[in-house]
């Protein structure tokens, strides 16, 4: 894999992950929701809305959370409706951001993330500007320690992974996205310690960031992201090294 994002494994270095509880599960719920508006509300039948009723059941969402979500999304209940946008842009030192919402206030959602490209000194763009540097991929990280690299690869290869990366405190493991589901499963059968597991996309090479400033100023713009109500994931083809990272920690 010629590059991948390093978003997820930053959030979890410098504590941004979502702290709070009920912000991961209005993002669970917006996606639950909307999986069952598009796919209907089987889950064995809706490969989207299985994966985030997996997901929500990981961060012990109650059931009953997941149920109504579901019958929002089918309209056996009423519920808000959610419009899925993607928006594109260039952030500081011209890395190539993604940033996918779920909204119920598309002129809201656009005028605040046009507001944080071009605080951080980046700009929002037309569609399509960048999404051509990302593959859509699943993208599984599963926690170092438990297996060797050989036996990772062994196990995620036969069922039906593209590719294993390793770093430092995890694997990075690819899949195709008809793949991502099959693969998820097997892995979890192994015992294996999921840290996350998710359709992502992918870039297809990165963009080193050395200067302190810019790095900084990236880093704000996809905290200030991640904060927004509306935004559902952020990818980028940023990489910022270990030394700098502890720097600007």
């Amino acid at each position: 894999m010629s590059g991948h994002s390093k978003w997820s494994t930053i959030k979890r270095k410098k504590g941004a992950i979502d702290a709070k509880r009920g912000k991961i599960f209005t993002r669970l719920i917006k996606e639950i929701t909307v999986a069952a508006r598009h796919g209907g509300g089987d889950p064995e039948g809706n490969p989207r809305l299985r994966t985030a009723v997996n997901a929500a059941k990981v961060e012990n969402m109650p059931k009953d959370n997941i149920a109504r979500a579901i019958k929002k999304g089918t309209g056996e209940i009423a519920g808000e409706v959610y419009d899925e946008i993607l928006y594109e842009g260039y952030g500081p030192g011209g890395v190539a951001v993604l940033v996918e919402c779920m909204t119920d206030n598309r002129n809201r959602t656009v005028a605040d993330v046009r507001h944080f490209f071009a605080k951080s000194n980046g700009n929002l763009g037309e569609f399509g500007c960048v999404s051509w540097m990302f593959d859509k991929k699943g993208l599984i990280l599963v926690e170092r320690g438990k297996t060797s690299e050989e036996e990772m690869l062994d196990i995620a290869l036969e069922a039906g992974a593209e590719d294993v990366v390793e770093e430092e405190n995890e694997f990075q493991i690819f899949t195709a996205p008809e793949e991502f589901e099959t693969v998820r499963a097997a892995l979890e059968e192994q015992g294996l310690t999921l840290l996350e597991a998710s359709v992502s996309m992918v870039p297809k090479n990165t963009i080193e960031v050395t200067d302190e400033k810019i790095a900084r100023s990236l880093l704000k713009l996809m905290e200030s992201l991640e904060d927004h109500d509306d935004v559902q994931n952020i990818y980028s083809n940023f990489d910022i090294d270990d030394a700098l990272m502890e720097q600007l920690s």
